[in-house]
Formats: structure tokens, C-alpha cells, sequence
């Protein structure tokens, strides 16, 4: 009885001011107890991103809120509560290869879930 109350808990939490593109690159993690970002320089980082923005929506629980030719937002929300982390892809101009940056909005840490996230996106690329 007390899993279906706590399931009603959508803990969404403010979207992240730092958002988005910043002088070329995505924000830099504010604390990696709830951050993690992470660099790829695939041979072809167009397509590298192609895959990346692939494997982010068939993440479980994930929705894409925006995407454009080289950048990529996604919400992903945990099983349980709802916790709502934000996903971040950006092709960096002149082949410079794709960042990645995923971000819990509430909680001072996230058990290592961004980390994990991001490792999975590890595995798409290469895969």
C-alpha cells in the first residue's frame, strides 16, 4: 500500500538555468555528485551524435524536449519517484567531437545514476 502512495510523487524539480549552449559548449557540471559529462571524438561526429541522439531516446523513461541539428535535451525520470535528470548532447563545431551532459535537478547527489547513464551512451558509440 505504501509503493502505490509514494508512486503518486513526481518529483520534478526547476529545469537547470545553465541549459543549453554556452560559448560553444555545454555547462560544465556544477558538482559531480549529481553531474557527469563526458567528450567523444568519433571519426565522424555527425554520425556520432546521430547514434548518441538514438541511444538517448530509447533510454527507458526518456523524452526529448528538444532537439536541432547538433543539439540534444532530454528528460529522463527514475522509476520510482519520478526524479527528472536532464540530458544533454552537443556536436561541437568543426569536427571536434560530441559532448554529453547529464544533470540531476534536485538532490545533492544522484548515486551515480548520471555517471551510469552516460556509460551506457559509452556502449552505443561503440557498439
Amino acid at each position: 500500500m505504501f509503493l502505490p502512495l509514494l508512486m503518486l510523487f513526481h518529483l520534478v524539480g526547476p529545469v537547470p538555468g545553465d541549459l543549453g549552449v554556452h560559448n560553444g559548449q555545454l555547462s560544465p557540471c556544477p558538482s559531480p555528485a549529481h553531474c557527469a559529462s563526458r567528450s567523444w571524438n568519433p571519426a565522424d561526429p555527425q554520425a556520432g551524435f546521430e547514434t548518441l541522439a538514438e541511444a538517448v531516446a530509447d533510454l527507458p523513461r526518456s523524452v526529448v524536449v528538444e532537439r536541432d541539428d547538433g543539439y540534444l535535451h532530454a528528460q529522463v525520470s527514475s522509476a520510482l519517484f519520478g526524479f527528472v535528470d536532464d540530458l544533454e548532447l552537443l556536436r561541437l563545431k568543426e569536427g571536434q567531437g560530441v559532448q554529453a551532459r547529464s544533470i540531476s535537478r534536485l538532490g545533492d547527489s544522484d548515486l551515480g545514476v548520471n555517471a551510469r547513464r552516460l556509460m551506457e551512451l559509452d556502449a552505443a558509440l561503440e557498439g
